[in-house]
């Protein structure tokens, strides 16, 4: 698998944490920090290139305004692991190699030649805005769908509580990405 494959499905995405039953979690609108395990399913097609896809796992936790994401494909063998801060984002690939930037997006795009959103992510799982984004509602009045920045993300919930958290999204843009999570479990400060 190529660093810059890798690299942008390590991007498109987000351990060791008490689990929450999901029931027990407060609503979206309360939730600060979290962690999550999920299933990814990540396509790629660039204009004259092949199509690309992977999957795998992923470990996402995001605390204190920065995120910690580990990427394993299939048989759980790590791929690559991306940790930012609000002054400094690293990437580390299974080979070791690392890169690092003062900015998460400008890093993804220097390694993978993409502007990926990785500061925007924690808030589009939580089904949250900057303010610009178009957002529909499902009958639970829960985010169906969003759209900022040229990408849409659709919602899908095991349950039907109003409060309840996603346990599927697909986060697509312009038909060239699309990354489909399917969350596992949910786990509140980890």
């Amino acid at each position: 698998m190529s660093l810059r494959f890798v690299a942008l499905l390590a991007g498109s995405l987000l351990a060791g944490c008490a689990s929450v039953p999901p029931a027990a979690l407060p609503g979206r609108e309360q939730i600060r920090e979290f962690a999550l395990e999920a299933r990814f399913a990540l396509r790629i097609t660039l204009p004259d290139q092949a199509a690309q896809s992977s999957g795998g796992r992923l470990s996402w936790e995001h605390r204190n305004g920065g995120d910690r994401v580990l990427v394993a494909n299939p048989l759980g063998y790590g791929v690559a692991e991306i940790d930012t801060t609000p002054t400094l984002s690293r990437l580390r690939t299974a080979n070791g190699e690392v890169h690092e930037s003062p900015d998460a997006d400008g890093l993804m795009e220097e390694v993978t030649g993409q502007r990926l959103p990785i500061t925007r992510l924690p808030a589009w799982l939580l089904g949250r805005s900057d303010g610009t984004a178009e957002i529909s509602k499902d009958s639970y009045n829960r985010p169906a769908r969003l759209r900022e920045a040229g990408w849409q993300i659709d919602y899908a919930y095991d349950d039907e509580a109003p409060t309840a958290l996603p346990a599927r999204l697909t986060l697509s843009r312009d038909g060239e990405i699309e990354l489909r999570l399917r969350i596992e479990e949910w786990k509140e400060n980890p």
